[in-house]
């Protein structure tokens, strides 16, 4: 591999105290982002090395019963790198774009490794440019919501229309570990949905004088919930009846609402792609609110009418932004609808291309100036830090998924 230029950031250079302590930050950032992309350089010779052993089962002449035991004799890795190594090996055979990508340092091995298993042949160079601008979370997101329109499409054609909700029932647990005092559970999507937002729901009502993490404040609110009429049995002390006081969030096409046969997708919050079924189903007993989008699938436009967005598209902000839009932040729960261009001295409009969420400590660091944010939250945000440092945030990719089109055969 050849030398980036500085001495001290050759992957063979010794890196002494004195010759780090000469380093200014810049170049610190600098030359640690380089070696992230000499190992993941390496990586990617690693796997397609071990790929080529495998399909030859060389390992076996040193007495290995797979290329999984062999990474670990041979290299020294723990057994789940070892295991993610060997299963990307496999993988990346009838995928070169997505190899070119791991051997040349362009892709981690972590963004590899999200992709590989829905990447095919057809795909391999769309998911390739994807990994590029996206996080590894967010391909993760991309991965789970393929795996779910092929499982809904595959439903579709056995014209097994009630498997989507049978099955999520069908495993729903709550186990108790009394050793370690923990409670597991195990929820169809939208039951989880509904406990989730009565228990954050409960947690922002818990008294804290910021010494109180965030953890314990939901331990609080379950207990609190288990103690309330609505956490007692059905036949037990005055069980509260009617509507929940919680909002649990389901983005649709108004087809799946107007049309009994309609099978388009919808995505319920934070919880991934629902079966058209699953929708109409949700939508029996709530409040069903429409929301006008345009031809992106794009909600709701203020302008100067109102200083604070609406409820309405702060939960569009929040299917659109995930979390944090600031780069590299996954902060999803103490995040606020931030204008990009100034409400007042700007007179920036409340509408969603000006609206980005950020959590608490990047809002802060926004308005002290401390880093410059424009864009177009619909489409990519700049953010330029003190040093000159420029980076850039885009939409979740499974934002305008469910109004594309339903899964094909």
């Amino acid at each position: 591999m050849a030398s980036v230029g500085r001495d001290s950031a050759s992957p063979s250079a010794l890196l002494t105290p004195a010759s780090l302590a000469r380093l200014s930050d810049v170049d610190l950032m600098e030359q640690a982002f380089e070696a992230s992309q000499q190992v993941a350089a390496l990586t990617g010779r690693l796997v397609q090395l071990a790929g080529e052993l495998d399909r030859r089962q060389g390992w076996r002449a040193e007495g290995a019963t797979s290329l999984e035991g062999w990474i670990v004799a041979r290299t020294g890795a723990s057994v789940p790198t070892a295991r993610a190594q060997a299963h990307v090996a496999e993988r990346l055979f009838d995928l070169p774009h997505l190899a070119a990508g791991l051997a040349s340092g362009d892709l981690s091995f972590d963004k590899v490794r999200a992709v590989v298993d829905v990447a095919v042949p057809g795909t391999d160079a769309e998911l390739t440019a994807r990994a590029k601008t996206c996080s590894v979370r967010e391909l993760a997101d991309l991965a789970r919501a393929a795996r779910r329109r092929s499982e809904l499409a595959r439903d579709g054609r056995t014209g097994a229309g009630g498997t989507d909700a049978d099955d999520e029932n069908e495993k729903r647990s709550v186990r108790f570990n009394d050793t370690f005092r923990t409670v597991t559970a195990q929820l169809p999507a939208a039951s989880y949905a509904e406990a989730r937002a009565a228990l954050e729901a409960g947690a922002r009502q818990v008294p804290s004088d910021g010494d109180t993490p965030w953890d314990q404040r939901l331990a609080d609110s379950f207990m609190s919930l288990m103690r309330s009429d609505r956490g007692a049995p059905a036949g037990g002390r005055a069980a509260t009846v009617g509507s929940s006081p919680y909002t649990v969030v389901a983005h649709a096409p108004l087809d799946v609402l107007l049309d009994g046969e309609s099978q388009l997708l919808g995505e319920l919050e934070r919880g991934g792609l629902i079966a058209a079924e699953t929708v109409r189903r949700l939508a029996c007993d709530a409040t069903v609110v429409v929301a006008v989008d345009d031809q992106g699938g794009h909600t709701m436009y203020e302008g100067r009418q109102r200083r604070y967005p609406t409820a309405a598209q702060r939960r569009e902000i929040m299917r659109r932004d995930r979390h944090c839009r600031f780069p590299g932040c996954a902060n999803l729960t103490f995040v606020h609808p931030h204008h990009i261009k100034r409400w007042k001295p700007d007179r920036g409009p409340t509408d969603l291309p000006n609206l980005a969420l950020l959590c608490d400590y990047h809002h802060h660091l926004v308005h002290s100036n401390a880093w410059t944010m424009s864009g177009d939250a619909n489409a990519e945000l700049t953010f330029v830090g003190p040093t000159g440092r420029v980076m850039t945030s885009r939409p979740s990719p499974l934002w305008t998924l469910v109004t594309d089109r339903s899964p094909s055969p």
